[in-house]
């Protein structure tokens, strides 16, 4: 059965064009879907009897299910919900004085192996589908409901488990559709996707005519040390992604935003600092640098103290570059990326 949840509006018509109907179909499921949360067929009552038959025969609304739920002092909520296949996969939600923002996963596991996270442990075992990354952001919204504070998803991040331009075009389908008017109208600039550095897709991205955001996962200033961190470099090194960089932003004319996560004594001296001044200048970009959430007590990697993290931030605004501390969400549960899939699966202990 084809899951509506993950039909972009031009996918849709034309489906509802192929079953015989007239285009405004499309619009009339989506107002059902996500404006009216309908959760049956049956709940539209403007769409005729024969048709609904028609749609509960070939058509379904199916949502994943929770399978794990971490609640946070702070009030972040991590999920770990189960897809219709079985796998698992994780989400986010994050309270901010603007909104509620979700981190959405992209891919069943990940293939780039980046040393310091957890969402690589398993390896990727499949990419997700539109609905399925739809699916997590209707699954907290309904989290939401229940909470009965009037509140709704208004930021997504697709920064969770997965690289989204490994999933090319299932995360464009996703992304049309929660910002489509008639979808979750959730609004470009509230949308930004995070990349690892592949090239191909940025600058692909860079020719959507988004005006959502685009996140890199920098991490390090140098290549022998992002080498060690991230082997993505090995096949982009920062010699051709920096350029790639500097393209997307005279294409889409939009600012990058550069994560940097900060790593106490590998990547928070002075001379990485110094380095990173330097490899971003002549960018529009900013640099967002993430206290690291350790995973567990025999981890090689420790978060900077905080005295460490405001200096790196102190030296990089006097070298004139614009940088902002990321609010920590979460710390008291596995909200980083692949944490509670990880533990789940006892991946720590192999």
């Amino acid at each position: 059965m084809i899951n509506l949840y993950g039909q972009e509006i031009n996918e849709l018509t034309e489906l509802m064009l192929s079953e015989g109907q007239k285009k405004y179909r499309a619009i009339q499921l989506y107002t059902w879907i996500y404006e009216k949360r309908a959760i049956s067929f049956d709940e539209m009552t403007d769409v005729s009897l024969k048709f609904r038959e028609v749609l509960k025969e070939k058509y379904c609304l199916d949502l994943p299910k929770i399978h794990t739920k971490q609640v946070s002092q702070d009030g972040t909520i991590k999920l770990l919900l189960e897809l219709k296949d079985g796998m698992k996969v994780e989400c986010v939600l994050m309270r901010y004085n603007y909104g509620c923002a979700v981190c959405v996963s992209s891919q069943v596991g990940c293939n780039m192996a980046c040393s310091f996270c957890s969402s690589g442990i398993l390896g990727k075992q499949r990419n997700l589908e539109p609905e399925e990354m739809v699916g997590q952001v209707l699954v907290i919204n309904n989290l939401l409901k229940e909470e009965g504070k009037g509140q709704h998803v208004t930021h997504v991040v697709v920064m969770g488990t997965g690289e989204p331009f490994d999933n090319y075009d299932n995360v464009m389908d996703f992304i049309r559709i929660i910002n489509h008017q008639k979808g979750l109208a959730i609004g470009a600039r509230h949308i930004t996707v995070s990349t690892c550095g592949l090239i191909d897709g940025i600058l692909k991205y860079a020719k959507e005519g988004l005006q959502t955001n685009l996140a890199i996962s920098l991490h390090a200033p140098n290549n022998e040390l992002r080498n060690a961190l991230m082997k993505v470099n090995k096949a982009y090194p920062l010699e051709k992604l920096m350029p790639a960089v500097k393209e997307y932003e005279q294409i889409s004319g939009r600012r990058v935003t550069y994560e940097y996560l900060l790593l106490e004594g590998i990547n928070d001296t002075k001379e990485c600092a110094d380095q990173l001044i330097n490899l971003i200048k002549g960018t529009m970009g900013y640099v967002n640098l993430i206290p690291y959430n350790e995973t567990n007590k025999n981890d090689k990697y420790h978060r900077s103290s905080g005295n460490r993290v405001h200096a790196f931030l102190d030296m990089l605004t006097k070298g004139g570059v614009t940088a902002t501390i990321r609010k920590e969400f979460g710390s008291d549960i596995d909200a980083a990326c692949g944490q509670l899939k990880a533990k789940s699966e006892g991946a720590y202990e192999k």
